[in-house]
């Protein structure tokens, strides 16, 4: 069994409009833009990181807005709900402050004994606000939301899948321990000292057809390892059990390998250094756009094609 992996590090996913993308993130959820940078594969393409205030691990969403984007069909082999925590009481809160921004599809309901409201992000993307006790780190502010009810970083991610049996064995293997299942959902936990995004459910949905990835989807979910020996031991672990598993990516933030899991979820095992503090300073995170080296070359027109975020 793997014991590096520390709870989640990162959720990515796909939007249709970076502005949109950007004041629903800063603005209505109030996280911080802790980067802007571009899609390594596409420069073309913002990929946009929101989080706390240090951009923790654990705490961060990322997106790559590609304009125009069609919208994504839900289905199985996808993550259908990207959760978050919140202080335990600050659901009327986030139920008024939601309603007065026009979120839609606002839900309150109780799973696990956790009170959580779901809603649409701005591509109909599913997500969750959780009242938890789990400890993070730095809250951010910057939005005017009150530290006593602002986000704390990741809950959970949910994975919709058509049959979630070996998935389950993967995760068992990654460390996690079954916790409890309710309503068709099993929920894992990270054996150990993880951080405090240490969970993900399992919905088994037999009847559904595959998803198309596109605007509103999650592109892959990233689990967190402490540093770069740390992931070697977890990529010739799972290389072991017959895994087909990319090579190490320096992503700049964190070095990154990927895998797709049985249930058709594309997983990444990312660093948690050298972090988003690497080129520019702490208290400027996400003020300027960051480019990978191999795109500097491209400064000057991509600031001409990318759209202002703000």
């Amino acid at each position: 069994m793997i014991n590096d992996i520390k709870g989640l590090h990162h959720v990515t996913s796909m939007a249709s409009d970076a502005r949109l993308n950007n004041a629903f993130f800063t603005e209505t959820l109030g996280l911080r833009r802790v980067k802007q940078t571009v899609n390594f594969d596409a420069p073309d393409v913002y990929h946009l990181y929101y989080g706390d205030s240090r951009g923790s691990p654990g705490t961060v969403m990322t997106y790559f807005p590609f304009p125009g984007i069609k919208s994504g069909r839900p289905g199985s082999g996808e993550v259908s709900i990207t959760a978050f925590a919140i202080p335990k009481g600050a659901s009327a809160f986030w139920t008024k402050r939601m309603t007065a921004k026009g979120v839609q599809n606002i839900a309150q309901e109780t799973a696990f004994g956790e009170t959580r409201i779901l809603f649409d992000g701005p591509d109909a993307d599913r997500f969750a606000l959780i009242e938890s006790d789990a400890v993070f780190g730095s809250p951010w502010t910057g939005a005017g939301i009150p530290e006593d009810v602002a986000i704390r970083g990741f809950h959970s991610v949910r994975l919709r899948l058509s049959d979630g049996d070996q998935t389950a064995e993967l995760l068992g293997f990654m460390g996690y321990d079954r916790l409890d299942t309710a309503d068709g959902v099993t929920r894992f936990r990270i054996a150990g000292d993880g951080n405090a995004a240490n969970l993900v459910e399992i919905e088994a949905r037999k009847s559904l057809m595959p998803a198309e990835q596109g605007a509103g989807s999650v592109h892959h979910v990233a689990f967190a390892v402490p540093d770069l020996d740390a992931q070697h031991r977890v990529r010739s672990q799972i290389v072991d059990t017959g895994y087909q598993v990319t090579p190490v990516i320096d992503r700049d933030y964190f070095k990154s390998i990927y895998f797709r899991t049985p249930g058709g979820v594309l997983f990444e095992i990312a660093t948690n250094d050298p972090g988003f503090d690497r080129d520019e300073p702490a208290d400027a995170l996400g003020s300027a756009l960051k480019l990978p080296a191999k795109h500097e070359h491209l400064r000057a027109q991509l600031a001409e094609h990318l759209p202002p975020l703000d």
